[in-house]
């Protein structure tokens, strides 16, 4: 409101239509408005400290593997198991899960590109190839890249913006993702070896969350199209026409996201937010990860176990964090600091 007064009272001045003295008492009235507004207290950042954790299947229980007082999000399992990949302050890191000592996060050097990652990234099964979600100068928005397993030649994939990865297919030739095209979130994948995107669901209010079976036969996803947030899969090429092909997999009251098959097909591992919770971008008490018999070739239903509750949100599970034997996979716990 300032700023348009202002300008209006230059245009008439400029036409001779007000007072000079009058044009001075506004300027100087603009200033103390804008030194008001940068005077005014900001609230501040919340601040978190990350618990790497992983959880032992068998044994049913988890135990951190590292923590720092600051958030780092979505651990990937590399495919020979001797390190998670995780993102902090926008870069990607290494951390090393076998040896003794101290451990701690090694930076993966993406050349000078600019990229801001967000916790959307992961190996391909070969182990030979990285995907990550960024930001960069060029984009304010989030795309997928592509570039080899050490962080070099690096190269965009999505032009279109935002697009968020989650998936490699098993044969490593495509690249799932959810992207915002006509002010809807659908799914979509690329060829990994480049191309134009390819549109997999076009039925949902909100589709996220897309990543393959082992067997490469279906994407599991998470959707509100039901309502509520629950898991849904389609075939791997595409849900058909108006989504006729989309089968439902969970339909409790509990908001479920990030559905992710062990690498041995046997389970499904997914998040879930307390009932009523509309996104994912908040941390709150009370979210858990839970676990039921992956589906077969028909939908059925299924027990679901709550493996744990805690302190978590956005970063604490997002790409496949599954560990190559299929007994452990890892997340992050969150803890509010003062």
């Amino acid at each position: 409101m300032i700023r348009f007064t202002l300008f209006a009272v230059l245009m008439l001045a400029a036409r001779g239509g007000v007072d000079e003295g009058l044009v001075a008492d506004f300027e100087i009235f603009a200033k103390a408005g804008r030194w008001l507004l940068e005077q005014a207290p900001r609230t501040p950042q919340r601040r978190y400290r990350s618990k790497i954790t992983v959880f032992d299947v068998a044994a049913r229980s988890g135990a951190a593997v590292y923590q720092a007082d600051e958030v780092i999000e979505a651990p990937n399992w590399s495919r020979d198991g001797r390190f998670l990949l995780v993102n902090t302050s926008g870069n990607l890191y290494r951390l090393p899960m076998n040896g003794g000592g101290e451990r701690k996060l090694e930076k993966i050097d993406l050349g000078e590109g600019g990229y801001r990652c967000n916790n959307d990234h992961d190996f391909s099964r070969d182990g030979k190839l990285l995907v990550f979600s960024a930001a960069s100068p060029s984009s304010r928005q989030s795309q997928v890249y592509l570039a080899q397993a050490d962080g070099s030649g690096v190269k965009l994939m999505t032009p279109a913006a935002p697009s968020y990865f989650h998936g490699w297919s098993p044969d490593g030739k495509w690249l799932a993702f959810v992207g915002q095209r006509d002010s809807k979130f659908e799914l979509y994948r690329v060829a990994a070896a480049g191309g134009a995107e390819q549109r997999l669901t076009s039925k949902g209010g909100y589709d996220d969350g897309p990543d393959y079976s082992p067997d490469g036969k279906w994407i599991y996803f998470n959707s509100n199209r039901s309502g509520g947030w629950d898991i849904w899969r389609i075939p791997a090429d595409g849900a058909g026409l108006n989504d006729a092909k989309a089968e439902q997999v969970t339909s409790d009251e509990l908001e479920d996201w990030f559905p992710h098959i062990s690498p041995d097909g046997k389970r499904m591992v997914f998040f879930s937010f307390p009932k009523g919770t509309t996104g994912h971008n908040e941390k709150m008490e009370g979210v858990a990860l839970r676990m039921m018999p992956a589906p077969g070739k028909t939908v059925k239903p299924a027990r679901i176990e709550v493996l744990t509750k805690f302190f978590g949100g956005q970063g604490t599970i997002n790409v496949n964090s599954w560990a190559p034997d299929s007994k452990r996979f890892a997340y992050v716990v969150y803890e509010p600091l003062p």
